[in-house]
């Protein structure tokens, strides 16, 4: 297994910049950052020019991680494919097959997604949208040897009651998928603040993983007494991504059992890369708390892989 980071923790910078900080402190692999250079959201970056791409886009990328000796993991391009906007859902599946294109000229790394939510349809209607929406673009990812993945990721600031907007939150909704030739980008935090135990979780679907996230979450029992669950509500307006009760952090810093879950990824004959997703709000705002996130996240991680 190897030790990668996913670089839209770092937008404003280039990826020759971020390759040079990864191979220095003891990276491995990247998974980069393919939004267009428009974003809408914290957390997203272009660092692949998949909407332009071509020879020069492939010969830059591919130079830049041979240089530090780094390995590309994935491309990343997070959105909602079922937006009940047609232009916005038709501009998503356009540049997700670009990103799909890259990726095939690039070795065919794996291209991660959401599944998506219409925030006015209900789950089940939703399921049904997405068993009409995705097997062509699995087709359009298999013709080109490239996989798909989705991250189980909640999504709550996409529903304006802060409910799941991506159907990708549970393993329930993992076998589901699964039958549309999805893979899983797996990511421990999300489900441990959803009340469901990650390791458990991972263990009978460790064959369907083929990518791996670190990120870890903290929750505050006071707080959830205060909001519920679904967490603030008369205040949700001022940040839809702030639920009150619980914040994501660096690996080794929130309640995930890192040793428990690395453990279960090995077992399972998980052997890819662990990619940190840094969205850890105590070690961000800055360039320099960034990289001293990455750094500890890094130093946390580094002993529980084997070489």
């Amino acid at each position: 297994m190897k030790l990668g980071l996913l670089t839209a923790s770092m937008p404003e910078r280039s990826l020759e910049e971020i390759a040079a900080f990864a191979s220095e402190h003891g990276y491995e692999a990247l998974e980069l950052a393919a939004w267009p250079r428009l974003g809408d959201r914290p957390f997203t970056a272009s660092h692949v020019a998949a909407d332009r791409f071509d020879g020069a886009e492939a010969d830059r990328v591919r130079g830049t991680l041979s240089e530090h000796g780094l390995e590309l993991s994935a491309l990343a391009y997070y959105d909602n494919n079922l937006d009940p906007e047609p232009g916005r859902r038709d501009a998503y599946h356009t540049h997700l097959r670009a990103c799909i294109d890259a990726a095939a000229a690039l070795g065919c790394p794996p291209v991660g997604t959401f599944i998506g939510r219409d925030p006015g349809r209900s789950v089940a209607e939703n399921l049904r949208e997405a068993e009409r929406v995705f097997p062509p673009l699995v087709d359009y990812a298999g013709e080109r040897g490239v996989k798909l993945m989705i991250e189980n990721c909640v999504m709550e600031g996409w529903h304006p009651d802060g409910y799941p907007g991506n159907l990708a939150y549970s393993p329930e909704l993992w076998e589901w998928m699964f039958e549309l030739g999805l893979y899983l980008n797996f990511d421990p935090s999300h489900l441990l603040w959803l009340g469901i135990d990650p390791v458990a979780a991972l263990r009978p679907y460790v064959d369907r993983v083929i990518h791996a996230h670190a990120k870890d979450a903290e929750t505050f029992a006071a707080e959830r007494d205060r909001y519920g669950f679904f967490g603030r509500t008369s205040t949700r307006e001022q940040d839809p991504w702030d639920a009150g009760w619980w914040r994501y952090r660096i690996p080794g810093l929130g309640e995930v059992d890192f040793r428990r879950y690395v453990d279960a990824l090995y077992e399972g004959g998980f052997a890819g890369v662990l990619s940190v997703e840094h969205e850890d709000p105590v070690w961000g705002g800055s360039r320099e708390r960034v990289d001293a996130g990455l750094e500890l996240a890094a130093r946390n991680l580094r002993p529980l892989l084997v070489r």
